[in-house]
């Protein structure tokens, strides 16, 4: 057997999904799923969720940044170069701009450790709605080197759970905070109210056709806002999800 493939082989042998996009409306519950597998003991996050240890990349804290930086700006009576003063993007490509952003932020990770996967799980974290282009568009401009291992986890709530817990979880003093910042009622409705997920998955139910592959993908159903109380309950439910996802993920690799 050839090195490289005793690489895939213990890749497999170890049972843990490469990259992982966890997505869905904002607030949907997306970081408390991941705050709860942090939480996970690593041998117990391998062996339930096919998770090991976690990379996460996200692009809200590169987002928060740049409203950031153009309100210093501002305040230094210089042009703003990402937003507008009431924290619209200048362009729809900006939105594409942070996909490829997190595309190089995975390729500096292979960089620095060409063995990342035999003991890591990249998760890709975002938001999309049709306003600016959906999932569709967003998968579009993810890396070939994305693609190849990914599997997709879509977190599913209605716009009215979305908003509930938009409001619910805003706290003023932490508007950069992964778990407490939240969008006005307004702005979450035009960027978020219409999603593209229905019509993107619509074709097959296990498998997307992203770049001419087909990437596994697996519906976490969260409604009933399971992960806020979290616990043994929301472990079930994503130990099932993930479970099933993994086994399509494998199956076609």
């Amino acid at each position: 057997m050839s090195a490289e493939a005793g690489r895939r082989t213990g890749r497999r042998a170890g049972g843990i999904f490469p990259v992982l996009a966890l997505i869905g409306r904002p607030a949907s519950g997306k970081s408390e799923i991941l705050d709860y597998l942090r939480r996970v003991p690593l041998k117990e996050r391998r062996r339930r969720f096919h998770l090991g240890e976690l990379r996460v990349l996200d692009d809200f804290p590169m987002l928060w940044a740049w409203l950031e930086e153009d309100h210093l700006l501002a305040e230094m009576g210089l042009p703003r170069l990402h937003t507008t003063a009431d924290g619209c993007f200048l362009a729809d490509s900006l939105w594409d701009l942070l996909i490829r952003r997190l595309g190089l932020d995975y390729d500096k990770l292979l960089r620095e450790d060409p063995d990342l996967h035999e003991r890591a799980t990249v998760i890709l974290e975002f938001s999309r709605g049709s306003e600016h282009g959906g999932y569709a568009q967003a998968f579009s401009h993810l890396s070939d080197a994305i693609v190849k291992r990914l599997a997709v986890l879509y977190v599913r709530v209605s716009f009215e759970e979305s908003r509930r817990k938009n409001r619910r979880r805003f706290n003023p003093q932490r508007p950069y905070s992964i778990l407490e910042h939240s969008l006005p009622d307004e702005k979450l409705e035009r960027l978020y109210r219409d999603d593209d997920w229905p019509a993107l998955s619509a074709a097959d139910p296990s498998f997307l056709r992203i770049q001419g592959r087909g990437v596994a993908y697996a519906v976490f159903e969260n409604e009933d806002d399971l992960t806020s109380s979290g616990g043994p309950a929301l472990g079930g439910r994503l130990e099932e999800a993930l479970g099933g996802l993994y086994r399509l993920h494998r199956a076609a690799h």
